[in-house]
Parts: structure tokens; sequence; C-alpha cells
């Protein structure tokens, strides 16, 4: 077993040791590990990716999703790529202390830490508040908290927004 394939399968162990982490520092978010929780995981050395199956909760920092499996694609031993997928992959994040959480779904994922993007694709919508997003595609910045959505490539993909009002008690 070479040092690549060693360090994965240990960090892979210790991942899976986690049941759940709490809200951090969101501030920090991109600083923090990214924290997996599966039924199963494997981890093929040629191809330099891991598979999660099975109830698969991730967890960075304020960041949460949940999807039926979770495919990780290393770059010279780091995560450069995670694809959620499933029946409607979800995801949570708490933008800044006080603000209300960012909450989405779709049927892919796909979430680069480096960029702190996540791309959500195919039946894919996004709410915050009284404010809910849906299209095939939406960027969402974790780091800005910023959501893009629609494909400028295409006229005939439509993006459908709701702003409802603000309710009074």
């Amino acid at each position: 077993m070479n040092i690549n394939k060693k360090y994965v399968y240990y960090c892979c162990a210790l991942l899976l040791s986690f049941n759940y982490i709490d809200v951090w520092a969101l501030s920090t978010d991109a600083e923090k590990p990214i924290v997996i929780d599966s039924n199963t995981a494997s981890y093929d050395d040629k191809t330099a990716t891991s598979i999660y199956t099975g109830d698969v909760v991730s967890i960075q920092g304020s960041i949460k999703v949940n999807s039926d499996k979770l495919t990780v694609y290393f770059i010279n031993g780091e995560a450069d790529k995670l694809v959620f997928t499933g029946n409607k992959a979800k995801f949570k994040q708490t933008p800044n202390e006080g603000d209300e959480d960012i909450t989405g779904e779709a049927l892919i994922g796909e979430f680069y830490p480096k960029k702190n993007l996540l791309i959500l694709m195919n039946e894919s919508t996004v709410w915050q508040g009284n404010t809910t997003y849906s299209s095939n595609y939406i960027e969402y910045d974790i780091k800005t908290s910023l959501v893009k959505a629609g494909e400028k490539s295409s006229d005939s993909k439509r993006v459908h927004v709701v702003l409802n009002p603000k309710t009074t008690n």
C-alpha cells in the first residue's frame, strides 16, 4: 500500500468514525475539514476517487449535505470535486450568524471546495427566507452566499423565482 493510499484509507476510517458535528464558526467554513458519514465507503487508488453510499451526510463547518451517493475526486491527495447524487440531494448552510439558513436540493450536486462553489443540476431549488429559486442549473457561492440560476447558453431553460411578502405577527 503506497503512502497516498494509506493516507486516504486512514482519513476514510477517521471520517467514518464521526456521527455528527455541531455548527462551526461560519467565516471559516472553507478552512474546516470535510467530514463524511455513510453506510459504505471505498477508495480506488488508480482513479483517485472515493465513493460513499447509503444515507451519506457530508459536513464542512456550517455546510451540511445529505445524499444517497457521494463521489470524491482527488488531485494530489486533496479533495478537488465532490459529486452528490440520489433522490434529491439536500444542502443547508448558515451564511452568517443570525441570518436565515440557505437550503437547497437537486438530483445532482457538484461541490468544488477550493472555489467555494456548489452547483445544483436537474430539478434544482434553493430557498432562503421568503425567496425561492428553481431551475435546472443553479450556482451557489458558499463564501459570498451568491445564487445564480439559469444557463446563459440557453434561452429555452427558464428560471422560476418566488418572492413572498414577509408575514407580520
